[in-house]
C-alpha cells in the first residue's frame, strides 16, 4: 500500500488480512464508512497548505471469534504522539478514574505500596487516585506531551509504548505490578498480542488486569457511528474477549455494562488459575451476547440501514436548505465529527464549526478545513441553521443556546432520526 504524506512527513499505513484477537482469517465487512483523514487533526492556519491523506474506516467482523475491527492500520505515532489529549481536560471523565480507582482498591483489597501500572496513562489523572490510596505508581505514555505532564504532576512515567520489551524493562526496575490498569487503550492496538505477552511478564502471580473499553453492542444499538475512527481499531465484546484472554494464559474474571461514553464495558482479568473467582457474569454477558447476535453478520444490517436513512434524510433537508439560500453551521469539532461530515457529505455545506472546547477553537477541521469558532458565532455570524454533530449532547446544547432558538436560528440533529428544533 502507498506511504500517505501527513504535511512532510511519511505515514505509514498497512491492511491486515487476520483478526487482531484470534488471528483467524474469516473476516466479513459488515460496516463502511467511507475514507476519512486522521479525525483528530484539526490544524492551525499556517498548515493549510498540507493535504491531509484519506483512509478507510471499514469495520470487519471474524467470524471465527465474534471480533469487529478496522483492517486499515494508521501508525500510531501518526494519531497519538503529538495530538495527546490530557485527561484532566476531559469533562466528566476525571469523576469516573477517581471511582475506577477506589472500587479498584477496595474490592481487591491490594497491601499498601502495592505497585499500580497504568498503559496509556496520559498525564496521569487515574494514578494520582491511586497514589492517594496507598499504592506505587508507574504511568507507560507514548505521547510525550501527557507523558511530561504527568511528571511534572508528580506521577513517574515511561515515556514509550507498552510491550513485552517495555514490560520487561519495568518488572526489572520496578517489579511485577498488583494491579495492571488498561483504560480506554484496548481499542487502540493494533497487536494485541505483543499487549497480553507484555501484560503476563510483568502480573504478579496474585496481580489483576483492570480495563475499561467500549462496548460494540452499545456502539450498534444506539447509533453511535460517530465512535468509529482510525485511532479506534477494535469494537470489544466480551465472547471475544473471553477467548482472547483464554488463548494467552489469562481469564477475565468480572465484566460488567458501564454508561461511560455512550456504553462501555469494565472488566477483571487475571493468569489462568489465579486466586480470584470467574463471576457469573461473563457467562450472563456472553450468552446475552449469542442470543443478541452480535458476533454474526445479520446483526449489523439493520444498524446500516438506520444510517443510511439518516444520511439520506439530512442529505434531502441540506438540499433543500440549499437551494432556498439557507446558512448551515456545524456544533461540535470532535474526531468524531471526521467521521460525521465525511459520512454525511457535510465538507461543502457547513460554512463554519462551533466547539466549546478551546483546545480546537481558532483551527480548521481536517481535510475541507472548515474553521473552527467559538459558540459567539452563532451570535455574530447569525446562521440560519446549525446542525448538531455532538449530537449525543443535543439537550444541554440546546438549553446553552436557547437564546439562538429565540432570535430566530434553528438546530438540526442528525441522530438516530433527522429531525429540527
Amino acid at each position: 500500500m502507498s506511504v500517505p504524506v501527513r504535511g512532510s512527513i511519511p505515514v505509514p499505513i498497512h491492511r491486515r488480512d487476520t483478526c487482531r484477537l484470534c488471528g483467524g482469517r474469516d473476516l466479513e465487512l459488515v460496516l463502511k464508512l467511507g475514507p476519512t483523514p486522521i479525525g483528530a487533526e484539526y490544524l492551525p492556519a499556517e498548515r493549510l497548505h498540507e493535504v491531509q491523506e484519506i483512509y478507510p474506516i471499514d469495520l470487519f467482523l471474524c467470524l471465527d471469534c465474534g471480533y469487529a475491527g478496522l483492517n486499515d492500520v494508521v501508525a500510531p505515532e501518526s494519531l497519538f504522539d503529538d495530538s495527546a489529549e490530557l485527561t484532566s481536560m476531559s469533562l466528566g471523565v476525571i469523576e469516573n478514574l477517581g471511582q475506577l480507582a477506589k472500587s479498584t482498591v477496595d474490592r481487591l483489597q491490594p497491601p499498601k505500596d502495592s505497585l499500580v501500572v497504568d498503559i496509556g496513562s496520559n498525564d496521569g489523572t487515574l494514578l494520582k487516585f491511586y497514589k492517594d490510596l496507598g499504592m506505587r505508581v508507574l504511568g507507560v505514555e507514548p505521547a510525550t506531551f501527557a507523558a511530561d505532564a504527568a511528571v511534572k504532576s508528580g506521577v513517574p512515567t515511561m515515556n514509550a509504548y507498552f510491550s513485552a520489551k517495555s514490560a520487561q524493562s519495568i518488572k526489572d526496575e520496578w517489579g511485577q505490578a498488583t494491579i495492571i490498569s488498561a483504560n480506554r487503550v484496548l481499542a487502540n492496538i493494533d497487536d494485541m498480542a505483543d499487549l497480553i505477552e507484555g501484560i503476563r511478564i510483568l502480573l504478579a502471580p496474585e496481580g489483576t488486569l483492570v480495563f475499561e473499553t467500549g462496548y460494540l453492542v452499545d456502539i450498534v444499538d444506539k447509533d453511535l457511528f460517530d465512535t468509529i475512527y482510525h485511532e479506534h481499531l477494535g469494537y470489544d465484546t466480551v465472547k471475544a474477549l473471553n477467548g482472547y484472554f483464554q488463548s494467552h494464559g489469562m481469564e477475565l474474571t468480572d465484566i460488567e455494562r458501564i454508561p461511560l461514553k455512550g456504553g462501555s464495558l469494565r472488566g477483571l482479568a487475571q493468569l489462568a488459575g489465579g486466586p480470584r473467582q470467574i463471576s457469573g457474569s461473563v457467562a450472563e454477558l456472553i450468552d446475552f451476547e449469542v442470543k443478541l447476535g452480535v458476533d454474526r453478520p445479520p446483526y449489523f444490517k439493520e444498524f446500516t440501514a438506520r444510517l443510511e436513512r439518516a444520511k439520506n434524510g439530512l442529505g434531502e433537508l441540506m438540499s433543500d436548505l440549499e437551494a432556498k439560500g439557507k446558512t448551515v453551521a456545524g456544533y461540535g469539532a470532535s474526531v468524531g465529527s471526521t467521521t460525521e461530515i465525511y459520512y454525511f457529505g457535510l465538507g461543502d455545506a457547513l460554512s463554519f464549526l462551533v466547539d466549546d472546547d478551546p483546545r480546537n477553537q481558532n483551527l480548521f477541521s481536517p481535510g475541507h478545513h472548515i474553521p473552527v469558532l467559538t459558540s459567539q458565532a452563532l451570535y455574530d455570524r447569525k446562521p440560519d441553521y446549525v446542525l448538531i454533530l455532538a449530537w449525543r449532547y443535543t439537550e444541554p446544547i440546546v438549553k446553552k443556546h436557547q437564546k439562538y432558538l429565540d432570535q430566530g436560528g434553528h438546530f438540526i440533529v442528525p441522530m438516530p432520526e433527522v429531525r429540527v428544533i
